[in-house]
């Protein structure tokens, strides 16, 4: 078999981002439909949807604290566990929790944001987010 060279990694990503962003929009409807399951208000998942990103003021720490909590706010462990939680002990403000915490991930995905790394807000696992200096 012939080598063919090494392959670009910006010519293989394009296909991976519309998955991961499908999976975003996945976990963004899960959220929402888990959220009126469990007996959520319209009004209050507006209200509490962006209260995630409250794990932003850890930046002010720096941003080895910052990427700690703001990734512990924006994954899918996290999120499972809370929710979690909240359904096996019958707690449904936690479970309620919860899926704030997929929903807003998936939405946090689907635009492209993904965990940070502690070098720099815009490094993250999907890679290099904001402008390119």
């Amino acid at each position: 078999m012939a080598d063919l060279g090494p392959t670009e990694l910006q010519a293989t990503t394009p296909w991976v981002r519309r998955w991961l962003r499908a999976e975003g929009l996945a976990a963004l409807v899960a959220g929402i439909a888990g959220w009126l399951a469990l007996g959520g208000e319209w009004p209050w998942l507006v209200v509490l949807i962006l209260s995630p990103d409250l794990s932003m003021l850890g930046y002010l720490r720096g941003t080895h604290a910052g990427a700690i909590t703001y990734n512990l706010a924006h994954n899918w462990a996290t999120a499972g566990l809370v929710l979690g939680i909240g359904l096996v002990f019958a707690a449904p403000p936690v479970a309620l929790a919860g899926t704030i915490l997929v929903a807003h991930t998936g939405f946090d995905r689907i635009l492209g944001y993904g965990l940070k790394y502690p070098t720099s807000f815009q490094d993250t696992h999907l890679g290099r987010i904001g402008r390119r200096r």
